[in-house]
């Protein structure tokens, strides 16, 4: 059987052949909806002929699939075949051609063959050609938009050292920015075991601050999730310490460097605005009230030494992540699907939710932009309410959302959280961004779920 989808990616061939082969590229190319983990990529794989291993879920269970890639041509085109996994056989060919506009043609051309054939085709052949269509629609989605955000900037290769590196937003930005040439440095709480590792430790206090001299840029964004339960006191203490004490250190600690970096930027949220109904908020909002409107001030707060010793210091304000690999979205998906689907309280809360590929696509824009500091709403330029929030994911499933969850029903079961979170209203505007030319990969709502969900054309 074969399988073929071709693109004009925008992008000249060479810087589109170059961000396939570079580190990261196969963690931004695999769909969130898709459960993998990679066990084994050598630096280099595709060059060098390497193997690479993966373990891939299929409902409840995990297998392996093994690939090794047996022919490259710099400029146009590479293979790799399927070693162990769940086809009878497997080849997947990238090519890369000039359009007629000299931009890259990205074919990728797939030969396969499904177990116990002719019995496979005729059981699964429709819906594994059906999986595949959502799933290079997505790649060539994500590479359009990538080499599209890293030609707009335009810089020079940067090193970068990113706290959270493993988490929802870091395994986002640390492989949109290693395709994109630049070097990242991961913070580890254990001791380093590659040479890109660097260790530190907040709740002790200690890092390994020699290795953050003469870096170009720091990307903090590790920090207890507040999401997830009830408000526990204890709850609250983790996650004020987690956010203020590592903020803190890493601030001081780059303020004392010989050759500290030309900017940190420091994660925080638009919980920093409290429940604010219909008003329209930008940076030169006022914090709200409540606990997460107080974490958030303490959290930007704590940076406060990077910023007196000259640092340009810059606080993302992110909002809601649309990604079904966690949070917000990933709730909402389960009884979406289902039909089941529906918003919390009375719906008209806002919400300021933005896409993962822009949370990438702005901290390289606030990286690459002199003129920025303070605090950046990270957010699409139009909130959405909660039931519009809700229709929205039930219709990318071709679904009904029916159902609303009322406000005392959700103050029961999640205590605190419940005001603080989920039926908190905040209509955040991103100023900082329009001011500065930022251009949104996915500035409306339908078409950034499509993409994250795998619906639509």
């Amino acid at each position: 059987m074969i399988f073929e989808h071709e693109s004009n990616i925008g992008a000249p061939v060479s810087d589109a052949f170059s961000w396939h082969c570079r580190k990261g590229a196969f963690e931004r190319l695999n769909p969130p909806w898709e459960r993998v983990k990679v066990v084994d990529q050598p630096e280099g794989a595709v060059e060098n002929l390497g193997t690479v291993r993966f373990k891939i879920r299929t409902g409840p269970v995990w297998g392996d699939w093994v690939a090794r890639h047996t022919e490259f041509s710099r400029g146009s085109r590479f293979a790799d075949v399927q070693v162990a996994g769940p086809f009878a056989s497997w080849r997947h060919e990238h090519r890369f051609a000039a359009g007629p506009d000299g931009s890259c043609i990205l074919t990728d051309h797939i030969d396969y063959e499904l177990p116990v054939e002719p019995l496979g085709r005729w059981v699964a052949g429709g819906f594994v050609r059906r999986k595949l269509e959502r799933m290079f629609r997505y790649r060539h989605r994500v590479t359009k938009s990538d080499l599209a955000q890293h030609l707009r900037h335009g810089a020079a290769p940067l090193s970068v050292a990113v706290t959270g590196a493993s988490g929802v937003l870091g395994s986002v930005i640390v492989p949109f920015l290693t395709t994109g040439g630049h070097r990242v440095f991961r913070l580890v709480r254990r001791k380093p075991a590659a040479p890109d590792e660097i260790f530190w430790d907040p709740a002790s206090s200690r890092i390994d601050a020699a290795a953050l001299e003469g870096l170009d840029a720091v990307l903090h964004l590790a920090g207890e999730n507040i999401g997830e339960g009830r408000f526990t006191e204890e709850k609250k203490r983790r996650a004020l310490s987690s956010r203020v004490l590592g903020t803190r250190l890493m601030a001081e600690t780059l303020a004392k460097l010989v050759r500290p970096p030309r900017v940190f930027i420091s994660a925080s949220a638009v919980g920093y605005y409290g429940d604010r109904g219909d008003d329209f908020l930008d940076e030169d909002a006022p914090p709200g009230r409540g606990f997460a409107a107080d974490l958030c001030r303490a959290w930007e707060e704590a940076a406060a030494p990077a910023r007196a010793a000259g640092i340009r210091t810059a606080h993302l304000r992110i909002g809601v992540v649309l990604t079904p690999a966690g949070g917000a979205l990933a709730k909402l998906a389960v009884p979406s699907r289902l039909g089941l689907g529906g918003h919390m309280g009375n719906g008209r809360q806002f919400i300021s939710w933005v896409s993962p590929d822009d949370v990438a696509g702005a901290v390289l824009h606030v990286m690459t932009s002199p003129r920025i500091s303070g605090p950046v709403n990270l957010v699409a330029p139009r909130a959405a309410t909660s039931r519009e929030l809700a229709a929205a994911v039930a219709r990318a499933f071709r679904k009904p959302a029916p159902f609303s969850v009322p406000a005392p029903l959700l103050r029961a079961a999640f205590g605190e959280l419940a005001d603080e979170v989920i039926l908190a209203s905040a209509r955040v505007t991103p100023g900082v961004l329009a001011a500065t030319g930022y251009r949104y990969s996915f500035p409306e709502l339908p078409s950034a779920l499509a993409h994250v969900l795998g619906s639509g054309g």
